[in-house]
């Protein structure tokens, strides 16, 4: 990959970094705020905290990585430091999957009722212990990363333009274990994902029709609190696909081809966890008005800003003025 091409890639992920280290921070405190009040988390909270968590560590991380990369140009400096970073980066991706998917599961069992008793059972006993979940999540994805150590070569060029330390299957058990990795991280939670996505889908759809049917078709039908779930358990899906198709694809260019393009991958990882903390804030309706309140605020510092301000609540549509006989 070109210098050029590098460094554009190192700005623009930084301005992400931004972004996504300041959406999952805003998160993690108003959760937080939350905590302080009610004295304790939902599920679905503490799901959202891990996720925060683990979406800026890996930022942090993988910005750190592209900074000595940059810096770094002939690699004068060991490999190992940079394959410890990527190991964490890999763990740390792996967890944000499985918690992205586990908290579209959560919100799937909330609004589709199945009547499979086993699969309900299942369902209860996996959200019992959600805690312990989120806790797993990260230690299961730190022990699939692990192995790389082993069967991966730390390919660490000294020519220009070379990424510093990358680890590069070059033999058929790396390639195979490769292949697992990419299984266990990005292709099973995407199953998990979409299943969820279809069930809920179909529960919109019978929702909207029993509803419709019930108002005899003269009224829009509403589905108040859920339909604000259901837009953020989609949005959260179809991000998801759009990511992995690309994951998979630069994944593949580094296994297959040896390209050295593994800033693509960090690239378009933190658009990802840019794009998922906003769409975990649109969800939560109280710190996305929140959010909106704060930012209001900042803007009213500065009146040549006040352009940019964005409405808090929806105009109240206007009724008619009755005229008196």
């Amino acid at each position: 990959m070109l210098a050029g091409v590098k460094l554009a890639l190192w700005a623009m992920t930084g301005l992400l970094a931004v972004m996504t280290v300041f959406f999952n921070v805003y998160i993690f405190l108003m959760s937080l705020w939350n905590y302080r009040q009610k004295r304790k988390w939902s599920p679905s909270e503490t799901i959202i905290v891990a996720l925060s968590l683990a979406d800026v560590a890996h930022q942090l991380v993988c910005y750190f990585w592209m900074t000595m990369d940059e810096i770094d140009g002939k690699c004068r400096i060991d490999h190992m430091p940079y394959t410890i970073m990527l190991l964490l980066v890999y763990s740390l991706k792996f967890t944000i999957m499985w918690d992205t998917s586990f908290l579209t599961f959560y919100y799937s069992t909330k609004l589709v009722n199945t009547p499979n008793h086993c699969y309900t059972h299942i369902q209860a006993t996996i959200l019992r212990h959600v805690t312990l979940a989120v806790v797993l999540i990260p230690l299961c994805g730190l022990g699939t990363c692990m192995p790389m150590l082993t069967v991966f070569h730390p390919d660490n060029h000294t020519a220009v333009n070379k990424d510093c330390g990358i680890l590069l299957p070059d033999n058929s058990p790396a390639q195979v274990y490769e292949a697992v990795y990419l299984l266990l991280s990005d292709v099973l939670p995407g199953v998990l994902m979409m299943k969820c996505c279809i069930s809920i889908s179909v529960h919109l759809a019978i929702h909207l029709r029993h509803m419709k049917a019930s108002t005899n078709g003269a009224h829009r039908p509403k589905l108040g609190s859920q339909m604000r779930v259901i837009q953020m358990a989609l949005s959260l899906v179809a991000v998801f696909v759009v990511f992995l198709v690309v994951d998979l694809y630069v994944q593949y260019q580094i296994a297959v081809n040896h390209e050295n393009i593994i800033v693509l991958t960090f690239f378009f990882t933190s658009i990802y966890t840019a794009v998922t903390a906003l769409v975990l804030i649109y969800g939560k309706k109280t710190f996305w008005k929140a959010m909106i309140r704060d930012f209001n605020a900042c803007l009213d510092e500065y009146p040549c800003l006040s352009c940019l301000k964005v409405p808090e609540q929806k105009a109240k549509p206007r009724t008619p003025a009755t005229v008196r006989k």
